[in-house]
């Protein structure tokens, strides 16, 4: 191998800092053309799958985040008017999270989102390909002591935390 170029080790740096790199760019496009985090945009989709009321809980369970961490994407979200809590009307104890139009508004205007391309391409593997790049990826997660982060099947970066806290 030359000088010139790159070893192993540099192109996997390359390869994982061209990753990082990709969900940078997403999460500014999302932020300049519907306005909200890759994350937060995650909480409106699903939402919006259900017919536009999830409970904070069946979010997190669905995300696979804390509580805490939906709590507060759901806070930044109706500071913004794009949600509201609301009292249910089978349980007083329960609140839940309803999609408003501004809401609905911000999911049109969103960009492909990288994680939509991601499964794409993903499922379009054959089996064993998806069985090695899964092994691969909880790989580098365990190099990088990122196994135990919370952290939900939403590509971004910074927005969900260990700590709970997201943007």
């Amino acid at each position: 191998m030359t000088q010139d170029t790159p070893d192993q080790l540099d192109r996997s740096l390359i390869a994982l800092r061209r990753i990082l790199r990709a969900t940078e760019l997403f999460a500014r496009d999302l932020a300049q053309s519907a306005g909200v985090t890759p994350a937060q945009l995650r909480v409106l989709q699903i939402i919006a799958e259900q017919g536009g009321s999830y409970t904070p809980k069946e979010l997190a369970l669905r995300m696979g985040v804390s509580q805490a961490t939906v709590t507060a994407l759901v806070d930044r979200l109706v500071a913004r008017a794009m949600v509201s809590r609301v009292r249910s009307d089978t349980d007083r104890r329960q609140t839940n999270v309803v999609i408003s139009d501004l809401g609905q508004d911000a999911i049109r205007e969103a960009p492909d989102a990288l994680q939509q391309r991601y499964v794409r391409n993903f499922n379009a593997l054959k089996d064993w390909e998806q069985t090695q790049v899964l092994s691969t990826l909880e790989r580098v997660a365990a190099m990088l002591d990122a196994d135990d982060l919370d952290a939900s099947p939403v590509l971004t970066t910074g927005d969900i935390q260990a700590s709970g806290k997201a943007d």
